[in-house]
This record gives C-alpha cells, sequence and structure tokens, in this order.
C-alpha cells in the first residue's frame, strides 16, 4: 500500500494541470462559447427581474410549494400556461473570477486527494505506469465527470452542454492519470 503523504505531489501537480488545462479549454477553444443563450427582449427581462428585486440563489418557476401543490389547478395552469424556468440569480456588478477560479483550484486538489486515496488502496508500489494510470484516471473521471449528468436530468441542462463539459473531465482525468503514472512512487 502507498501511503497517501507521500502523494502530495502528483495530488498537487495534477491540480496545477488541469487548472491551466481548464484555463486554456475555457479561454481559447470556442466550443464553451455557446453554452448559455440569450433571452429575447434581454433588457426588458433584466428591467422585470430588477424591479422585483431577487436576491441571488436558486429559483423555480411556477413554485409548488410542495408535491401537493404540484396537483393544484392553480399550479398546473401556471405550468401549462409557462413559461417554466429555473433561474440562478447571480451577484449583480462584473464578473468576479478570484473566489470562482480559487475554488476550482481547491476542487481539483480535492479530487486529487481522492484519486490518491483510491489508486493507493488498489495499486502496490512498484507498479507499472498503466496500472495506476487505469485507476487514477477512473476515479479522476468519476470526480469530474459523473455527477455533471445530474444537472440535465433534474434540472434540465442542455445535454449538449454536459456532453462538452464531459469530454473537458475526460481530458482533466486523462491529465491526472498521467501525472499519478509517471510520479508513482517505486
Amino acid at each position: 500500500m502507498v501511503s497517501l503523504l507521500s502523494l502530495w505531489l502528483p495530488i498537487l501537480l495534477s491540480a496545477v494541470i488541469v487548472f491551466v488545462a481548464s484555463s486554456i479549454i475555457h479561454v481559447f477553444l470556442p466550443y464553451h462559447r455557446s453554452d448559455f443563450g440569450r433571452v429575447p427582449d434581454e433588457d426588458l427581462i433584466m428591467e422585470s427581474l430588477r424591479k422585483v428585486g431577487i436576491p441571488p440563489g436558486d429559483y423555480i418557476i411556477p413554485h409548488a410549494g410542495s408535491p401537493e401543490g404540484m396537483k393544484t389547478p392553480e399550479f398546473i395552469e401556471k405550468s401549462t400556461k409557462g413559461p417554466a424556468a429555473l433561474l440562478t440569480v447571480i451577484p449583480s456588478g462584473p464578473p468576479a473570477m478570484g473566489a470562482s477560479l480559487i475554488q476550482w483550484f481547491v476542487y481539483c486538489l480535492t479530487v486529487g486527494v481522492f484519486v490518491a486515496y483510491i489508486t493507493s488502496r488498489t495499486v502496490a508500489p512498484d507498479s507499472d505506469y498503466m496500472a495506476v494510470f487505469r485507476f487514477a484516471g477512473t476515479s479522476a473521471f468519476m470526480g469530474y465527470v459523473l455527477a455533471l449528468m445530474q444537472s440535465s436530468i433534474w434540472y434540465k441542462r442542455a445535454w449538449a452542454t454536459t456532453v462538452k463539459n464531459s469530454l473537458d473531465g475526460l481530458v482533466y482525468a486523462l491529465l491526472t492519470a498521467g501525472v499519478f503514472g509517471w510520479l508513482w512512487p517505486a
């Protein structure tokens, strides 16, 4: 069994490499630019939302309040008439990426720790590169990809966006697996 502490370098280096790769993917490659569409008459909708003063948070329209509320004629009429929406309101102002980037890096470190734990418990020291790569890559894939599908299943996020994010996650998993295979202790 490999000590988790002995894997600090692959944990840190894989997080750094995934962080850089995700930055390259999102800044320089154009395929994520279509992840969000523009609403018709954006100014009217923004003004309408501004008037009611919705604080940052997650909302659903119409809101039933309970399973029983979903059966009421009022809710059924609102749902039928539409529009129905899942709405995330974020704080106003220029985009502040600092906190999100820090959280993303911490997430990458967290995935690395779980990859290290699972791989260290299943792959012996002195194992060949591909044995480490398989376990680390599978573990990293689970961390970067599998939960994304819930957003399309339950929150109706476009499957195309989920597939694109899953492909990104596959790249992150392969990079993580490569780092762990390369730096696996002898």
